[in-house]
C-alpha cells in the first residue's frame, strides 16, 4: 500500500514533483522516491506491507520497464507458481510487472486485489496505466494536451497546478454526499475510470459488471469463497488486526480473521461498544474501545478536509479515521467490511422498494437514497443515466455495487492512509461479485436481511449477532451541530464540508 505520482511528458521540474510526491508522505513514510526518465517523472511514497527489503521499493525497474504501484495482488503467490515466473523477490510488486511484461494487458484479468499503477517502457515508450475492477485503490488524473498526471490524492496534483472548482460536483456532494462517475469536485481532474486500462493514448475497460440473472449459489460454495477472500488477505509481512463493531460484517471478518488486536470507535453517549465486547466474548483478542467526543470530531473533520482536499463523504469518515490512529499503534494493517451491504443488499429500504416498484422514478430514488433537504434533479438523473438492469431491482443492484461502494471505499482509504495503515476488504473480492451478481431477490435478502450470511456462519458467530437489527454506523450530528441553523443535521454536516473545503 503505497502513493504514487506520474507526470508523463512532464512540465515540471524534479523539485517541484518531489514536493508533490511528499504531500503523500502519510501514505507511504518508509521510503519516497522519484525519477525523470525520457520526460516522464515516475515516483513513489512505500509503506512496506510485503518484503520489507529494501529490494522491493519503487519505482521498480526490471529490462527497461519501470513500475510504480499502488496496492496488493493477493494472489502473486499462485501467480509465481502457475505462470512459471523467475522473481528475485518476495513482493507482489515484481510479480506485477512480470505479468505485465509477459502478457501485457491482458495481465489484468489474472489479478485479485486492489491496484492502480503506471508502467513505462523505454524500449518502445509505451506508457500503460491501470486500475483495478472496482476502483478499491484511488487514482486521479490530469490530462492536458500532451501532458498526463496522475496521482493517489488529488493534493499533489494541486501543487502542480491549481485548478478551479466545479460547481457540477459540489452540487452531486451536496445531493449524493459524494461525486459520482469520474467527476471531483475540480473542473480539470477526474477520477481513473475503475476496471479500465490507458495504453495508445486510449482508456479500455477489461472489465464490466454484468447484470444477468443467475441461480442462487450453494451455501457451501459462497462459504469457501469468503473464507478464501480472507485467507488471501491475510497475506502480509506486518500484523494485521480488524475493525470490530459487532455487526454482522465485521465479526463474520473478525472471526475467519483471528486477530490478535481489533478495534471499535463511539461516542460516550451513542455507541457499540457493548456489541464488539460480545463479538469478542470468544474470539478474546485484545479488544480496543476509541471514545470521540464533538470536539474532537470536529477538529478532526477540519484537518481530514485540508488533507483531503474534497468534502468529506459521510461523518463516520471521522470516526474511522480516529479509530485508526489507534489501530497504528499495534497494526499495519486492518481488516473492513465495506461492500457487504452492496453484495447482500443490507439497505432493506431500497431494495425492498425496488423490488416491488414498475419504475425507477427520481423522486422516490430521492426518498429513499438522499440525504439532507436539497433538491437537485438534473444530479440524479445524472447518477441514474444509463445504469444497465432491465428493472428497477436490477439497476439498483448495479448503482449499489457500481457508483455508491466507491464513496465508501474513498471514505475507507482516505481515513486509513492518512494513518499509514492499509485496510483491506473482502468482501469486495470481484470473485463474490461476480457469484452474487443477478441472484434472486427471495435468496438474497431473505425474510429479514443478508439470511445467506446469517445462515452459513451462525455456528461461528454468537446468536445475538445473528439476530441483531441493522444500524448504521452512529454519529450524533444533532447533538454536533446544535448550534446550526440548517434544517437538518444532515444539511449542517454537507455544509460543514463545504464550507471548510473552500477555504482551501
Amino acid at each position: 500500500m503505497c502513493g504514487i505520482l506520474a507526470s508523463f511528458n512532464t512540465e515540471h521540474n524534479i523539485k517541484q514533483l518531489n514536493n508533490a510526491l511528499y504531500l503523500m508522505t502519510h501514505r507511504g513514510p518508509d521510503h519516497q522516491e522519484g525519477l525523470i526518465i525520457d520526460n516522464h517523472y515516475l515516483g513513489h511514497t512505500r509503506l512496506s506491507i510485503i518484503d520489507l527489503n529494501n529490494r522491493s521499493n519503487q519505482p521498480f525497474i526490471s529490462e527497461g520497464f519501470h513500475l510504480i504501484y499502488n496496492g496488493e495482488v493477493y494472489n502473486y503467490k499462485e501467480l509465481i507458481r502457475e505462470h512459471q515466473l523467475t522473481v528475485q523477490t518476495s513482493s507482489d510488486t515484481e510479480v506485477v510487472l512480470e505479468m505485465y511484461k509477459k502478457y501485457g494487458e491482458k495481465c489484468l484479468q489474472y489479478f485479485n486485489g486492489m491496484f492502480a499503477f503506471a508502467i513505462y517502457n523505454t524500449k518502445n515508450k509505451e506508457i500503460f496505466i491501470a486500475r483495478d475492477r472496482l476502483g478499491i485503490k484511488p487514482l486521479y488524473i490530469r490530462e492536458k494536451k500532451n501532458t498526463i498526471d496522475l496521482a493517489s490524492e488529488i493534493a499533489p496534483l494541486l501543487e502542480l497546478e491549481d485548478s478551479a472548482i466545479d460547481d457540477f460536483g459540489i452540487r452531486q456532494y451536496r445531493k449524493l454526499r459524494m461525486t459520482v462517475k469520474g467527476y471531483t469536485c475540480y473542473q480539470n481532474i477526474k477520477t481513473f475510470p475503475p476496471g479500465h486500462y490507458y495504453k495508445n493514448g486510449r482508456f479500455v475497460r477489461y472489465w464490466e459488471l454484468k447484470m444477468d440473472d443467475q441461480q442462487a449459489p450453494k451455501d457451501e460454495d459462497l462459504e469457501a469463497l469468503i473464507i478464501d477472500a480472507v485467507r488471501l488477505r491475510k497475506r502480509s509481512d506486518v500484523p494485521i488486526g480488524s475493525y470490530l463493531s459487532g455487526g454482522l460484517d465485521s465479526t463474520i471478518l473478525t472471526y475467519l480473521l483471528q486477530p490478535t488486536h481489533t478495534w471499535t470507535v463511539g461516542f460516550q453517549d451513542l455507541n457499540e461498544f457493548e456489541w464488539s465486547k460480545l463479538a469478542n466474548a470468544n474470539l478474546q483478542s485484545i479488544h480496543h474501545q476509541v471514545l470521540v467526543n464533538k470536539e474532537k470530531f470536529i477538529e478532526t473533520g477540519k484537518y481530514m478536509i485540508q488533507k483531503k482536499r474534497e468534502p468529506l463523504s459521510v461523518p463516520n469518515e471521522i470516526l474511522i479515521h480516529l479509530m485508526t490512529q489507534a489501530v497504528k499503534k499495534e497494526n499495519t494493517v486492518v481488516l473492513s467490511g465495506e461492500g457487504a451491504d452492496e453484495l447482500f443488499w443490507g439497505y432493506d429500504r431500497i431494495f425492498k422498494w425496488a423490488n416491488e416498484a414498475d419504475n425507477l422514478t427520481l423522486e422516490e430514488f430521492d426518498q429513499r437514497y438522499c440525504y439532507g433537504t436539497n433538491s437537485d434533479d438534473e444530479v440524479l438523473d445524472f447518477a441514474l443515466e444509463n445504469i444497465p438492469g432491465k428493472r428497477p431491482i436490477d439497476k439498483i443492484a448495479y448503482y449499489f455495487q457500481i457508483h455508491h461502494l466507491q464513496g465508501l471505499l474513498r471514505r475507507l482509504d482516505n481515513s486509513t492512509m492518512l494513518n499509514s495503515v492499509e485496510a483491506r476488504v473482502p468482501f469486495v473480492d470481484h470473485r463474490l461479485i461476480e457469484m452474487m451478481v443477478g441472484t434472486p431477490f427471495e435468496w438474497r435478502m431473505g425474510d429479514s436481511f443478508k439470511e445467506p450470511l446469517k445462515r452459513i456462519f451462525k455456528p461461528l458467530i454468537p446468536e445475538e449477532i445473528i439476530n441483531r437489527k441493522k444500524i448504521g454506523f452512529p454519529v450524533p450530528l444533532s447533538a454536533i451541530f446544535q448550534d446550526k441553523k440548517e434544517d437538518t443535521p444532515m444539511d449542517a454536516w454537507l455544509l460543514f464540508n463545504i464550507k471548510n473545503f473552500r477555504k482551501w
